[in-house]
This record gives C-alpha cells, sequence and structure tokens, in this order.
C-alpha cells in the first residue's frame, strides 16, 4: 500500500456522509495519511465520532477512529465549513426508497447544492452513493456548474460488505468513472492510496450500472436458491444436499444455499436499476422477478410454520416465539437492522400468531434496538430458548451454527419446533428431546416433528 507525499495535491478531502460507506471509507482514508473532514448532519453522531466511537458495528474501527482522532488526522464537523480547506469532496448520502418504490434522490441533490457553494477552481467532486443511471450527470453535475468554475467529477461506486469493510477498502478493486479523462485519472490516483487495483472505466453512467449490476446479480443467485427450496420442499428433499453436493468438485455450479434476502443495498438496487431502465423504455424481468421471490419468503415460511404448529397436539394459543438473529445478515457479524428481513417475518408472525409472546436475541444488536424492534431482548441463547414453543434462527451468525442445540433444546416448551432458515443443522444427526422438532428451510421434508417417543 503506497503511502502519502505529503506534497499530494489532492491530500484534503471532505466526505460527506457518515453512515456506513461514508465512515469507513473516511477512516481509511485518514489512515494512509488524507487529512480527512467528515460532514454528518446528526448531531449525536458527531458528538460521538468526535469521541472516537462509531455509531454501529464494525470489527476494528472503533480502535482505529479513537487513533485517527488523537492524532487529528480526522475530524468531524455537522455542517461544511466556510473556509474548508479540502479541495475533494466525496458525496456517501443514503438513497433509500421512498413511500412510492422510486429511489430518493433528495439527499444527494441537497450535498451537491452544499458542495457547490463551497466549489473552488481546480477541486475533485466523488460521487459514491448508488443512484440511477445517468443521475450523476443529469443532477449532480449541472448543481455543480451552478458554481462556475472549473472541476473534476467522477462517480466511484462503494463495494464493501459490511464487517469486512476495513479490509476491502485497501484489498478490493475500486471502480471509477468520470465525466473526462482527466476526472478518471484524477479520481484514480487518489484511490490507489487505498488499493493496488483501481479499474477505470469510460464514463460515468458505466460506473454507475456496474454498481446496479452487482448487486441485482446477487439478489438473482440468491432468489435461485430459494427457488431451488420451495422445490425441494414440494419434492420433499433437502436443498442443503442438493446444492452442497451439486457444487462439491463441480466448478461450474456457484448456488448459495438459501435464506432470507434483504439489508441496505438487495432490498432497494435492483429497484433502482429497474427505475432508470424503465425511464430508458426498458422492463426488466429476471431482475424484479428475483427481488420479489426474496420477499415474498417470509410469507410463505411463516404460513407454512403456523401450518405445523396447528397441527402439533397441545401448541398453546398463546405460545413463547423466539427470533434470533435480527441484523440482515451474520457473516461477517453486523448489527445493521436496514432491509432485514426479520421485520417482515415478524410481521407475518404477529398476524399468524396474535396472542404470542415474543423475544428477540442477536449476537451482535445492542438490547435498545431489539427493544425498540418489537421485542423483549434477551441476552443469550439459553435465555432465548428457554421456555419458548417456537424458536426461529433468522441470519447465518457462527454463534447459531456453534451452539449446543441439542442442550439447549431441553428447555425449551412443549411441543417446540426449532425453524432454521439457514440450515444450521442436519436434522437426521440431531438427537432432540421429545416433543422438540427441527425444520429447515428447503428441507421441510426431512424435518424432525415433536412428537412423543421420537
Amino acid at each position: 500500500m503506497l503511502t502519502l507525499d505529503e506534497k499530494f495535491p489532492d491530500r484534503y478531502v471532505c466526505v460527506l456522509g457518515l453512515g456506513y460507506v461514508g465512515l469507513t471509507l473516511a477512516a481509511v482514508m485518514a489512515d494512509v495519511g488524507f487529512k480527512v473532514l467528515g460532514v454528518e448532519i446528526r448531531e449525536t453522531v458527531v458528538r460521538d465520532l468526535r469521541k472516537g466511537k462509531a455509531h454501529f458495528f464494525e470489527p476494528g474501527l472503533d480502535d482505529l477512529l479513537e487513533r485517527l482522532v488523537e492524532k487529528k488526522q480526522i475530524k468531524f464537523v455537522q455542517y461544511i465549513p466556510r473556509q474548508v480547506r479540502a479541495n475533494v469532496y466525496i458525496i456517501t448520502v443514503g438513497t433509500p426508497l421512498g413511500p412510492n418504490g422510486k429511489a430518493r434522490l433528495d439527499m444527494v441533490d441537497h450535498m451537491s447544492r452544499e458542495v457547490s457553494q463551497h466549489l473552488k477552481h481546480g477541486d475533485l467532486v466523488i460521487v459514491r452513493s448508488t443512484m440511477k443511471i445517468g443521475t450523476t450527470r443529469r443532477i449532480v453535475l449541472p448543481m455543480l456548474e451552478k458554481a462556475k468554475v472549473d472541476f473534476d467529477l467522477a462517480f466511484c461506486p462503494e463495494r464493501t460488505l459490511e464487517g469486512q469493510a476495513m479490509m476491502e477498502l485497501r484489498q478490493l478493486p475500486q471502480i471509477v468513472g468520470g465525466v473526462s479523462f482527466r476526472s478518471s485519472v484524477r479520481a484514480a490516483q487518489l484511490f490507489q492510496f487505498l488499493t493496488p487495483t483501481v479499474v477505470r472505466v469510460s464514463d460515468i453512467e458505466t460506473a454507475e450500472m456496474i454498481k446496479l449490476i452487482d448487486n441485482a446479480q446477487r439478489d438473482v443467485s440468491f432468489a435461485y436458491a430459494n427457488e431451488v427450496a420451495r422445490i425441494c420442499d414440494r419434492v420433499g428433499i433437502s436443498a442443503m444436499e442438493v446444492i452442497r453436493a451439486g457444487k462439491l468438485g463441480y466448478p461450474r455450479t456457484h448456488l448459495p444455499m438459501p435464506g432470507p434476502v434483504g439489508g441496505p443495498c438487495l432490498e432497494k438496487d435492483p429497484y433502482i436499476l429497474a427505475e432508470g431502465l424503465r425511464e430508458l423504455g426498458l422492463e426488466t424481468e429476471m431482475t424484479l422477478i428475483s427481488r420479489r421471490i426474496n420477499e415474498r419468503q417470509p410469507r410463505e415460511a411463516v404460513s407454512f410454520i403456523h401450518e405445523t404448529v396447528r397441527r402439533l397436539k397441545g401448541f398453546p394459543a398463546r405460545p413463547v416465539i423466539s427470533l434470533m438473529g435480527l441484523a440482515f445478515k451474520g457473516r461477517p457479524a453486523t448489527d445493521d437492522l436496514r432491509g432485514t428481513m426479520a421485520k417482515p417475518i415478524f410481521e407475518q408472525l404477529k398476524r399468524h400468531f396474535p396472542n404470542a409472546t415474543y423475544r428477540g436475541f442477536d449476537a451482535v444488536v445492542a438490547a435498545s434496538q431489539i427493544r425498540a424492534f418489537g421485542l423483549t431482548p434477551v441476552s443469550n441463547l439459553e435465555k432465548a430458548m428457554r421456555k419458548a414453543h417456537l424458536v426461529l434462527i433468522m441470519n447465518n451468525h457462527p454463534v447459531f451454527s456453534a451452539m449446543p442445540v441439542e442442550t439447549l433444546a431441553r428447555g425449551m416448551g412443549r411441543p417446540g419446533l426449532i425453524y432454521d432458515f439457514w440450515n444450521s443443522f442436519t436434522a437426521s444427526t440431531l438427537r432432540l428431546p421429545d416433543g422438540v422438532g427441527y425444520m429447515a428451510l428447503g428441507s421441510h421434508g426431512k424435518a424432525i416433528l415433536p412428537l412423543k417417543g421420537k
């Protein structure tokens, strides 16, 4: 990794928006020698950052922030100061879907307006927010041109995985597309201080498209895995066995395991891609079908669970139900609840089990967030499963596949059922206590039902 020379002209950087994307980038840039000013409108977030404390979980981030703040390599403010020293602005604000299902661009528009009021001759602006095709050229560029100065503009999509950001920002190739060749080269030179590989593409639209296509492709792949799960459940065989055995030593099969698919990117990026293409007169097909397959899974799964326990003799009208794994994913670990499929699963459960008592456990998510989710937080697996009649494993955090499920099941209510969205265990190898069953997504036909004398 290169070390930033003090004479490097673009060493003063202003990162606008300190969510997951912005803060991790700001920290890594400061760590390699850039002088970074982080701008975040939320006062409480800025106050904590000044103490070296991030507002989300990311391995190694707090230690790095504390060191950088102490060295004055990074500073945090709510607004761009009038006499800002930066000559590079990186826009990383969010682009969530609005109530109408379309991407909100108001934050990008606002931040572009703010930057234009501070833009100086020769400054570089980099957009890192995920946006529909053409947004950088149609919205950001005209807003910056109001400054009536010469500047460079590039789109460089973020592509880090939550839980591995500090490593991936230093290893993964960065995509760079500029409004001009000069803009592309300049932005590429900046990112070469972070990672050994920078990929320059022809224009900003190509860079915008790469981000959306990458995430949509992942969503399509996960959707097909979930389609395989539905097929195997109908046939009565194990999707886990079909997928694992089918790709073992066979280089042309790369199907992931089925499971809930959400998160801050996959829940919206396919829609952002479709929205941009619809404006060009093209309707996506596979992309949106795949997203809908993943979105219907909570409804289908909970409906099946309800029908299963309804047939169990003695299953109570007021069951205790524990939801385990609330973050949108467990590997790598995160506490991010944005776009988590635990939310629609919980909504479906409340519809089918309106009189249940609900608990929540997550290996990373704070108790206050679990409580705000609408669940009674419990601090460990034993408490989550004690006297529970229905336990749902909803993400793939290692704590679940490593837990002593046979021992923990002894404390469950009777009859009790463990429903595993991630196939953490193989039903045929489990020796569960009488009255407790185990069932996994895509392997319903191989389930252990909670019957006496099993």
